[in-house]
């Protein structure tokens, strides 16, 4: 392996392990909301999370590397994407809060890897096409939060998934 496919691996298994984290995040939001209109939302960003880290798994074994089956360590012991138990004694927005804020971390993410000019091209097409369902989440989330708040935290119906 040279150097190159060492750093694509590297990439790509930081950015796996983050899209788990996700796809955890959004079903223990699915678990733990009893709205079921956001229920059914999270529950399908979970499963586009999961088939996202699945694609980004098969491009690590491509480039004959080892991929990340599991989110970070972090994430476990203290959710930073999303402290469900603690928002939910608040309210609805407070989850929506959380996940958005989440949103903001992976989208961020795969956005530095686009920018990282060591990224084979091949590798960065894979991270584009995976980057385009990450941003639908987040958008999808950044438009609830704020229908949320101009509702004044009356619950609207959850934007349709993109």
């Amino acid at each position: 392996m040279n150097t190159n496919q060492d750093h694509d691996i590297k990439v790509l298994n930081g950015l796996i392990e983050t899209t788990l984290d996700s796809a955890d995040g959004y079903r223990e939001a699915a678990k733990e909301t009893e709205d079921t209109r956001y229920k059914s939302v999270f529950e399908k960003r979970s499963f586009e999370r999961q088939q996202v880290a699945t694609d980004l798994q098969g491009s690590v074994r491509v480039l004959g590397g080892e991929p990340e089956d599991d989110g970070s360590i972090l994430a476990k012991a203290h959710r930073a994407f999303l402290d469900v138990k603690h928002a939910l004694l608040r309210d609805e927005q407070a989850v929506v809060n959380s996940v958005e804020n989440g949103e903001d971390h992976i989208k961020a993410k795969f956005e530095r890897a686009l920018e990282d000019s060591d990224v084979s091209a091949t590798t960065k097409e894979t991270i584009r096409r995976a980057y385009e369902s990450v941003k639908s989440g987040h958008d999808q989330m950044r438009d609830l939060k704020h229908a949320l708040e101009r509702t004044d935290g009356v619950d609207p119906a959850p934007p349709r998934a993109i």
